[in-house]
């Protein structure tokens, strides 16, 4: 059962004082095991004033998604795994970015430092309020009140954020140990230079994970005969190296699916692959449930 109301909410009341939450978690169907699964870029919910403000149509818009990420791991509970995925989409908040990461360009007012870090993202427009889409494109009409910023970051990212924060912790109080599989897609096309893979496995060159999760991952997809590159060209955003501390024993891995396995990128729709790969992630979070069940016994927990 997904949860969608606001810690401290009566479900049951009446009128309902349940507000809705810009995330969902699915909590696994089985005995849990210390595996966190997350997709924070397949939301879909465009705000109204959002959409108004935004110089782009929705179509132009959906197309920075990581289109049905979420709707590939529904495998993730049935392994004793929770799944956690964001609702908003990351054109509008990116919960891959750090929260100080904004374009200063953007805005009518001058955000304060602690509010401010120029990141080679935030150059590129890509901060935690982008300020283009994945195609490039300006996404806004004209600059943006600072209060925009900082309302979405209240509202969404640190929300989610909140959540990713509590499900790692619950994991580490029960077994001592936590595995965070993060999970995005990538453009099927236009990776050339990294021979065209079809997962990139991204675990911050080695630092965010023990090496036998990454071993693990790469096992699993090349036994299905899927062409795998490690952190290149994706090494992993602000949520492996923030939440990626083998040493205390928090791991991080992001995975990036190739769109040209599981959908059509000019449609926006799934292809006849999409169950396939459905099942490939099934598999995949299975072997890696395993691995999170050997950390967590004494003589298996390892740092990088």
């Amino acid at each position: 059962m997904e949860s969608r109301v606001a810690p401290g909410s009566n479900p049951g009341s009446d009128p309902p004082t349940a507000t809705p939450l810009p995330f969902r978690v699915v909590p696994p169907t089985v005995a849990d095991v210390p595996l966190v699964v997350a997709s924070p870029h397949s939301g879909h919910e465009y705000p109204q004033e959002f959409l108004a403000l935004s110089r782009l149509d929705r179509p132009a818009l959906r197309r920075s998604e990581d289109f049905c990420v979420d709707a590939l791991l529904t495998g993730a509970p049935v392994v004793g795994a929770h799944m956690l995925h964001a609702t908003f989409p990351r054109i509008y908040c990116d919960a891959n970015r750090d929260s100080d990461e904004l374009d200063p360009t953007m805005f009518t007012e001058s955000p304060p430092a602690d509010l401010t870090s120029i990141t080679p993202r935030v150059r590129a427009g890509l901060g935690v309020i982008p300020r283009i889409s994945a195609s490039g494109t300006p996404i806004y009409r004209t600059r943006l009140p600072l209060r925009e910023a900082t309302d979405r970051i209240a509202r969404f990212w640190r929300p989610y954020h909140n959540a990713l924060s509590a499900l790692i912790e619950s994991q580490i109080a029960a077994h001592g140990v936590c595995v965070l599989i993060d999970c995005h897609s990538m453009p099927g096309a236009g990776l050339r230079a990294y021979d065209m893979p079809d997962f990139v496995l991204g675990d911050a060159w080695g630092s965010s994970c023990a090496p036998d999760i990454t071993e693990a991952a790469e096992a699993c997809l090349r036994s299905y005969g899927f062409r795998t590159n490690r952190n290149a060209p994706y090494a992993g955003g602000y949520v492996t190296r923030h939440y990626g501390r083998p040493a205390t024993g928090r791991h991080a891995l992001q995975i990036e699916i190739s769109r040209a396995l599981y959908m059509d990128e000019n449609k926006l729709t799934p292809n006849a692959g999409f169950g396939d790969i459905r099942t490939v992630m099934t598999a995949l979070l299975r072997a890696l449930a395993d691995i999170a069940t050997n950390l967590a016994r004494p003589s298996g927990i390892r740092a990088c």
